[in-house]
């Protein structure tokens, strides 16, 4: 008899100011219900050297300054769907301050007094993203008779000073099999079909285009996600079909 599925929930953990761990004793909340989507956005500074260009000659070309990555999601609270095993709460507000934890400053030590908010990260299965939360809007949406908040939604932005590529936490060993499976499929229905008729591949939770391509052979993931319309390569939909060979 099949083991019954889990459902894992997102967490928010307080991790060192450097970003070196998880702070010891530190915060960590569970959310109530996990979010629908994440959306991530990359942006550069661009930066004009100095004395390059003029209004004679060809414009100075650009260079790239600091890097800024950001994670946008939302989150959802229901006063009467309390945890099992935790004390009932009458305000929703009793839940939702676990989060603003997060955006609220911190004094540091030093000679003139900084204050920021922690560090944290966002772990959800196998994604995970470490930043500092700088934006927190929270949304009250239904009320006691006795005027007490019952249900909110808070959307929250959390942000990164660099962009990477974002490596996903370590999967069992029987992911990769099951990623390896489900391309090799793929591959082998391929063979000896009219171009534009190969079977397309389902992507497995928290797999990438790039670890997809990967797993195929393929070392040309942009043109794959260009034929396959995928803006975001980094997080595809848990079973989204994608052609991994796309007509050239």
């Amino acid at each position: 008899m099949p083991e019954p599925l889990t459902l894992k929930k997102a967490e928010l953990i307080e991790l060192k100011a450097d970003f070196s761990g998880e702070q010891d004793g530190g915060k960590r909340v569970t959310v109530q219900f996990n979010p629908d989507s994440l959306k991530l956005s990359f942006s550069n500074q661009l930066v004009t050297p100095e004395g390059a260009g003029s209004q004679q000659g060809t414009p100075g070309r650009l260079q790239v300054g600091a890097g800024t990555t950001k994670l946008a999601l939302q989150l959802w609270f229901d006063a009467a769907r309390v945890i099992e095993g935790e004390m009932p709460v009458t305000d929703v507000r009793d839940l939702t301050k676990q989060v603003s934890f997060f955006i609220t400053p911190k004094q540091e030590a030093g000679s003139q007094p900084k204050y920021i908010p922690p560090a944290v990260r966002f772990l959800w299965g196998t994604f995970h993203f470490d930043g500092i939360m700088d934006s927190m809007e929270e949304t009250l949406d239904y009320w006691s008779h006795d005027g007490k908040p019952l249900r909110a939604n808070i959307s929250l932005s959390l942000s990164q000073q660099k962009i990477e590529a974002f490596e996903l936490a370590a999967r069992s060993k029987g992911k990769e099999q099951q990623i390896a499976r489900l391309v090799g499929e793929s591959a082998g229905g391929a063979a000896g079909r009219p171009a534009g008729t190969t079977p397309m591949t389902q992507a497995p939770t928290g797999v990438s285009l790039q670890g997809l391509a990967d797993a195929a052979g393929q070392s040309d993931w942009q043109s794959i996600a260009a034929a396959n319309g995928i803006e975001n390569p980094r997080l595809l939909q848990p079973g989204q079909l994608v052609n991994l060979n796309p007509v050239r």
